[in-house]
């Protein structure tokens, strides 16, 4: 009398015991954004901010870029660089041209560069952002923002 055998079982682990193998966060926890995307953030977030308070803000596009690109005329018009104590800009104001508005770009790879935790990289972000909305308005800093470098 032969019974057949029974159906095989379905594995619930892999082969060493660990168990199944799958993402390590789900995609809405902050875990699963990239640095670039943690970076893009931090520049929304400084550009919502200040919009709230200068509603003229509405139409400049705020951008991110890796690294800045060589500039023939450094700190020609519609040129506002920030540097800390070499010549790599951490952010830059394109100024309006006839088929593009207004545009604030700030540069991930010198801004990760310069700030030592996250906490500081949110900081030089919205000190950079806020250099370059009072470039674009003619405000000094501290007038576009009272927060401006606080640490």
């Amino acid at each position: 009398m032969n019974t057949p055998a029974p159906p095989p079982r379905p594995r619930r682990r892999d082969r060493h015991g660990r168990g199944m193998r799958g993402p390590i966060a789900p995609p809405q926890v902050p875990l699963a954004l990239s640095r670039a995307e943690l970076f893009d953030d931090l520049v929304r977030d400084a550009a919502d901010r200040l919009e709230r308070r200068w509603p003229q803000l509405a139409d400049v596009e705020f951008a991110v870029q890796e690294v800045p690109w060589p500039v023939a005329d450094a700190g020609g018009a519609g040129d506002a660089n920030r540097t800390d104590g070499d010549e790599v800009p951490l952010g830059r104001l394109i100024g309006a041209r006839k088929d593009s508005p207004n545009r604030i770009v700030v540069y991930r790879r010198p801004v990760e560069i310069r700030a030592k935790s996250r906490e500081e990289r949110a900081l030089l972000v919205h000190d950079v952002v806020v250099e370059q909305v009072a470039e674009l308005l003619g405000l000094s800093p501290e007038n576009v923002d009272p927060r401006y470098g606080e640490e």
